[in-house]
């Protein structure tokens, strides 16, 4: 099988997995935009997500021959390592629950909020207990003041939610002054300019249309609004802070107990049993995502959640409409978890947790495809700038604590 064994390798495992797991969530949050189910978007991605895991398994574990104390990923399936493989399948669930989760924040919340948070909780948490059970290989003098530019960049991501929203509050309240309007059926008294078809196609719209609604305008959020399949007008954002809180407690345990699993800390494996390869890890860790992710969205088909309408299996398998970018999100969600895993082995898995200033990428793509923060004051401007900045500082810092496992 193949490893990663130097420290160079390593970095660009990570380099890749954060440019992959900050991209995959950008692409479930435009087609939640375009009006698809969540949960029929959920079920596509599960199924490449755990395809991406197969491939991983079947070249790079299966790389050279293999050894007792390495074993390739074949040989490994019949050893006598379920210790191992339960801490694997564990990391699966809770990371299966809080991806989930995130699917419906992003709605309430925004994708750049959500990820800020969320990525700061597993920094924190994920971070600090996998530096113990790496047996301190990473430098701590470097390693906990990069957690703590986390806390400072989820300070400042909470500032620029809070910022934004209330431009958003001023823009819909200040809509009648500037637009002509009529009521549209949105559940609240909000209302709707009408747009023109000019037969221009963008992004976001898929097939449809756009009005000539400005991106950042009110008549642009309550466009979004009639189309999305979440909808948020006159809801709180509590709810969604909550989802996310949650989502981001359920992230910072998966790579713990991937660790577990692959480096035995606990000693549960029987004498003369091989530890787990990261590519037999992964493989039960996508299997048990796998398997929960499946069960709860076919339930939430036909019991949806947050007063989603109701679906069905033969519905799920006749919508077509942005099947191909659920694929591919669940494609790079997998090879993004299989690269971090990869580098964590060499480096530590603390240091590879640095995947986790992948709000700079879903920002990235929140204001260039959803164009987040269009037209928002100067102080919501200035605090999104200090964010990221926290954030290249933080995975700057968190890089550069990184060891070398014996």
């Amino acid at each position: 099988m193949y490893l990663v064994e130097s420290k160079g390798g390593a970095i660009v495992c990570m380099l890749f997995s954060l440019f992959f797991l900050g991209t995959w969530p950008a692409i479930m949050t435009l087609l939640e935009r375009r009006g698809r189910l969540p949960q029929h978007t959920y079920l596509d991605y599960s199924i490449t997500n755990l395809l991406a895991a197969v491939i991983i398994a079947f070249s790079f574990g299966e790389i050279g021959k293999s050894t007792p104390e390495s074993p390739n990923f074949l040989t490994q399936l019949s050893q006598d390592n379920w210790p191992s493989v339960m801490f694997a399948m564990a990391g699966g669930v809770v990371l299966s629950i809080g991806n989930l989760s995130t699917q419906y924040a992003w709605a309430f919340v925004g994708l750049s909020v959500v990820e800020v948070i969320t990525s700061s909780i597993t920094v924190v948490i994920g971070t600090t207990l996998n530096y113990f059970l790496d047996d301190k290989i990473n430098r701590a003098e470097i390693l906990f003041p990069g957690v703590g530019c986390f806390l400072i960049a989820v300070c400042l991501g909470s500032a620029v939610h809070s910022s934004n929203a209330a431009d958003n509050k001023t823009k819909l309240k200040n809509l009648s002054n500037d637009n002509k309007l009529e009521t549209v059926d949105t559940g609240s008294s909000t209302t709707k300019e009408e747009f023109p078809n000019n037969g221009a196609k963008d992004l976001e719209n898929g097939n449809a249309p756009p009005g000539k609604a400005k991106a950042g305008t009110a008549a642009f959020l309550i466009e979004l609004e009639n189309r999305r399949s979440i909808k948020v007008f006159g809801k709180g954002t509590l709810i969604g802070l909550a989802i996310t809180f949650f989502a981001g407690f359920c992230f910072s345990l998966f790579s713990p107990a991937f660790n577990l699993a692959t480096n035995d800390q606990w000693h549960a494996l029987k004498k003369g049993v091989p530890k787990l390869v990261v590519y037999t890890a992964f493989f039960w860790f996508s299997v048990s995502c796998f398997v929960l992710a499946i069960i709860l969205n076919v339930i939430f088909l036909y019991r949806p959640v947050l007063n989603l309408p109701k679906s069905t299996l033969r519905a799920y398998v006749n919508d077509w409409n942005g099947r191909g970018w659920a694929f591919l999100a669940g494609l790079l969600c997998g090879f993004g978890n299989g690269l971090q895993f990869m580098g964590g082995q060499a480096a530590g898995y603390a240091a590879a947790d640095a995947v986790q200033a992948l709000p700079l990428v879903s920002t990235f793509w929140g204001i260039v495809i959803f164009k987040e923060y269009r037209k928002s004051s100067r102080r919501t401007y200035i605090l999104l700038t200090s964010m990221l900045s926290m954030f290249i500082v933080a995975v700057g810092v968190l890089m550069a604590s990184s060891g070398h496992r014996k």
